[in-house]
């Protein structure tokens, strides 16, 4: 029988203690042999769902650690206990989610649960106060979160051509360049001039947007973004987009152009949230209906 969601942190965690990098398949493998998991407790799947119960519990058990900032992770997939995640094992055992509320306010944030007084019997934070309804968007505000981590990662391990693709997919997705065929150009890699792909708006190229793709991890300043107007102002430009893997500082935020150019600045958090809206580089992996009664139909 597949233990209870609570259960899988604390043997997650054992998991990591040696130190290495290990991937989910991995400490899923090792969390199954643990629990002694039968064949038939490791093809049980969730509702509606085609992942097996025991690794979509792993799973989360892995996000509740990396939130908590128990663990890292060193690449896509793979976790890395942290030194903080050392100390925190030493004090607390079982370690459980009801734990990591009461004791890790940035989890506690994360899970959108007040901190309350704990120990180390304490059982998981009851959610009986909540309406069904609020559990959802809670749950789905959850799952979401963890995509654009998941996402953001993705971005910034792919190839620097690849992300200026991927943006240029992602605004024509979002309908810039209307019907027109071949309505987006990725410039050449080098010597583009500090413009990366430009998307024509009509079928004679008058109105034209300009595109500045950063995969960076370091802050953008209002400097790169002076760079940026000044890279449009050599194109006669009115309409440019600057899109970045990494954040904006307040000064960049706030620059304004005198000219009539209008700039838009799209960070990393915006850049996953607008992928996950127009289905960029993402799947539909389960859809849930919420129905209510139609009161009209029992008046007819």
């Amino acid at each position: 029988m597949i233990p209870t969601f609570d259960l899988y942190i604390q043997p997650f965690m054992e998991c990591l203690k040696d130190g290495k990098e290990k991937y989910l398949k991995q400490i899923s493998e090792e969390l199954a042999i643990f629990f002694n998991l039968t064949e038939e407790d490791l093809a049980e799947t969730i509702a509606k769902g085609t992942q097996t119960r025991h690794y979509n519990r792993a799973s989360w058990a892995g996000t509740y650690t990396l939130k908590a900032g128990l663990t890292r992770r060193p690449k896509p997939g793979c976790y890395q206990i942290t030194d903080f995640g050392r100390v925190f094992m030493s004090k607390w055992d079982p370690i459980t989610p009801a734990v990591l509320r009461a004791e890790i306010p940035e989890f506690a944030e994360f899970s959108k649960t007040k901190p309350k007084q704990s120990s180390k019997e304490n059982e998981p934070l009851s959610l009986v106060e909540k309406t069904p309804t609020e559990i959802m968007d809670e749950a789905f505000s959850t799952i979401n979160e963890d995509l654009i981590e998941d996402l953001l990662t993705k971005l910034h391990n792919v190839d620097p051509q690849r992300f200026e693709h991927i943006v240029v997919d992602l605004l024509v997705k979002m309908g810039y360049g209307g019907n027109l065929e071949n309505a987006a150009l990725i410039t050449r890699y080098k010597k583009d001039d500090g413009i990366d792909g430009v998307i024509k708006e009509d079928k004679l190229g008058l109105d034209k947007i300009y595109i500045q793709a950063k995969r960076w991890t370091n802050t953008v300043g209002k400097p790169d973004i002076h760079a940026f107007i000044g890279a449009l102002s050599e194109q006669g430009a009115s309409k440019g987009v600057y899109i970045t893997t990494s954040k904006f500082s307040s000064e960049a935020r706030s620059f304004k152009p005198k000219s009539d150019m209008k700039i838009i600045l799209i960070d990393g958090r915006e850049l996953c949230q607008y992928m996950i809206e127009y289905g960029v580089g993402v799947s539909v992996k389960q859809v849930y209906e919420v129905k209510r009664i139609d009161s009209d139909y029992f008046e007819e």
